[in-house]
Order: structure tokens, then C-alpha cells, then sequence
């Protein structure tokens, strides 16, 4: 009688616990029927039955981490993967999916730190270094990035990131090297070509620079202002003042309020020798500042080329009476003055 009874307590308690595992199972079966299918947000649904009937269903978070994958639905995905992590730590296949997950969603740290558990993540020391560099950590990201290359040469988002990581520390010679690198890798990144224009420019390798940003603009790079306006410099620091002017007159006209670009295009026009045009961009200058003591020398200089020695000489003197400094550029008509 007695083990009757023990038998009766017993059973019904079995049915009890076994019964939302048993729907857990069910379905997720019924997950994993419509994810080979194909018809994942279907499988989506029959994954999070199977996780309500049983939270602790490890595999079940995997798939519906999967499934929201294909459907491109980053947020489920990483919840679900963060969730298998947390009850199955160490399961190298989450480690990857999440590694991935939090460096494609710009969490870069937590991307760095389940990289570095990752026993057989093909991409773990990519994605350290790259997150090192989003990190602004260059010391740590440049010798990372080498070894990536090291073992693929022709990694070339690394080999562009390595010039990045140049930049930012400002050794402008080797991210030119690494530039030209990436460039040749992947020639379809028009942005990584006037980046280099930029850097050339920096390296008062202006010549370079034209060379670069020309081929950027030729590759579609957007011809916005600050294009027209660097490109427009590089021209004018490298003595070609008629290129500059075409390019900084577009700025000019857009910016009628830009004070420096009206400069340079005043300055310009003074070495082409037309200097009635110069003349006109100067007296904007000094109309919206009379004791704008540069802009008035530099139109005096025009007056004397112009062959009105006395009305340029007076307005020099003023200029220098202004600025003193300006005496310097007395002798020096032809000088860099205005660059």
C-alpha cells in the first residue's frame, strides 16, 4: 500500500516538470522545420515558444540568434546569443556569432574582450585590432593591424585602417605607404584616394595631392565645397594659379561671406597678373573692414602694378601704419604674401 501511494505522489510531479520541456522541444522541432525552409520569421515564432516554455533552452537561443540573423534583425539576435553566452559560457560557435554581433553593432570593447576568448575565431585578431583603432588606441592597433597583414597581405580595409592609425599619429609617410597600399588592393574606394590627396597635402606634397584628388573626383567622389576649396589650395601652393582659381572661385561664389577663400582668390588673380579682378575681391575684403590692413597693402600692390605708383604707395604706407609688420613685404612685390 505504501509504495502505491509513493508511487501516485511521485508520477503526477513527473508530469508536472516534464510537460513544458516536452512543448520546448516540440517547439523548437518545429523551429528548426521552418528555419531549413527557410521561412525564418515563422521559425523566429516557434524559437520564442520554445524559449517560454523553457528559458533554459540553450539551443533555442542559438537558432532564434540565427534565424534573426538571416531576417537581419541585429538587436534579437544579439539578445539572443548574450542569453546562450549566459548559460552555456565558453561555447566557442556563441563566442564567434557574438564577437561578430558586438563589433558590427560598434561595441567595440566587449568586442575586443570575447575576441580574446575565442579559441578558433578565424577573424579574432582582426577584429581586436580594428576595435583597438575604433578605440582611438593607435599604440595598441598598429602593430595588431601589421600582424593581420603579415598574414594577409591583401586585407585591404586593415591595410587602409593601418593608414588611419598613421594619420591620427601623424606619420604622414607611412599612411601615405599604406594608402597607396589600400588603393591598389581596392581601387573602388574614391574617399580612400582624396584622403591620400589630404595627407599629400598635408606633406606640402602638393602635386601630389592635385594627382590624388583629381582621381578621386574621376572615381565619383562628391565635388563638394570643401573639395573645390582643398583641391582649389593645392593648386594655388603648387603655382598653378589659373586651376586655382577655377576651383576656388566655385567656393567663392558660395560662400560670398568667406573671408580667407576671398582672399586666396584675390591672391590668385594678383599672380595670374589680372589684377583689376584682384582688385575687385580686395575692396570686398575692405568694405566689410576698412582697417583690413593685408587686404589694403596687397590692393595697393595691385594699384602698382597697375602703374598708379603714388595711389598704391599711399595705400601701402597705410597698410603698414596699421600693421607693422607688413614694412617686410615693402621690396618684395612678387613675395608669397596672401598664401
Amino acid at each position: 500500500m505504501k509504495n502505491w501511494l509513493l508511487c501516485l505522489l511521485i508520477f503526477p510531479s513527473y508530469r508536472v516538470d516534464a510537460q513544458p520541456t516536452d512543448s520546448s522541444r516540440y517547439y523548437f522541432n518545429l523551429g528548426l522545420e521552418e528555419k531549413t525552409a527557410r521561412r525564418y520569421l515563422v521559425a523566429a515564432k516557434y524559437f520564442d515558444k520554445a524559449i517560454a516554455f523553457n528559458p533554459k533552452n540553450v539551443d533555442a537561443y542559438i537558432e532564434n540568434g540565427s534565424v534573426n540573423l538571416e531576417m537581419r534583425k541585429v538587436d534579437p539576435a544579439l539578445a539572443n546569443f548574450t542569453k546562450a553566452n549566459e548559460l552555456r559560457p565558453g561555447d566557442n560557435n556563441v563566442t564567434k556569432e557574438l564577437t561578430t554581433l558586438y563589433f558590427n553593432n560598434r561595441q567595440f570593447q566587449k568586442a575586443i574582450d570575447l575576441a580574446r576568448q575565442c579559441k578558433d575565431c578565424p577573424d579574432a585578431e582582426r577584429i581586436i585590432a580594428l576595435s583597438n583603432y575604433e578605440l582611438e588606441d593607435y599604440v595598441k592597433a598598429i602593430p595588431a593591424l601589421q600582424k593581420v597583414l603579415d598574414n594577409n597581405p591583401k586585407d585591404a580595409e586593415a591595410t587602409y585602417t593601418l593608414a588611419r592609425c598613421y594619420v591620427e599619429s601623424e606619420d604622414y609617410k607611412n599612411a601615405v605607404i599604406q594608402f597607396q597600399k589600400a588603393i591598389t588592393l581596392n581601387p573602388s574606394h574614391n574617399s580612400w584616394m582624396y584622403e591620400l590627396g589630404l595627407v599629400d597635402h598635408n606633406m606640402n606634397d602638393f602635386e601630389g595631392a592635385i594627382k590624388n584628388m583629381n582621381m578621386a573626383a574621376e572615381n565619383g567622389y562628391p565635388k563638394t565645397n570643401d573639395f573645390y576649396e582643398n583641391l582649389g589650395y593645392a593648386y594655388l601652393y603648387a603655382g598653378d594659379f589659373e586651376n586655382a582659381l577655377k576651383n576656388l572661385n566655385i567656393v567663392a561664389a558660395k560662400r560670398p561671406n568667406n573671408n580667407e577663400i576671398i582672399s586666396e582668390v584675390a591672391f590668385a588673380y594678383f599672380k595670374k597678373q589680372r589684377y583689376d579682378e584682384a582688385l575687385n575681391y580686395y575692396s570686398q575684403l575692405l568694405q566689410k573692414n576698412k582697417n583690413d590692413a593685408k587686404s589694403l597693402y596687397m590692393a595697393g600692390m595691385c594699384f602698382q602694378k597697375k602703374g598708379e605708383i603714388k595711389k598704391g604707395q599711399a595705400m601701402c604706407d597705410k597698410a603698414i601704419e596699421l600693421d607693422p609688420s607688413l614694412k617686410n613685404f615693402r621690396r618684395k612685390q612678387d613675395s608669397s604674401f596672401g598664401l
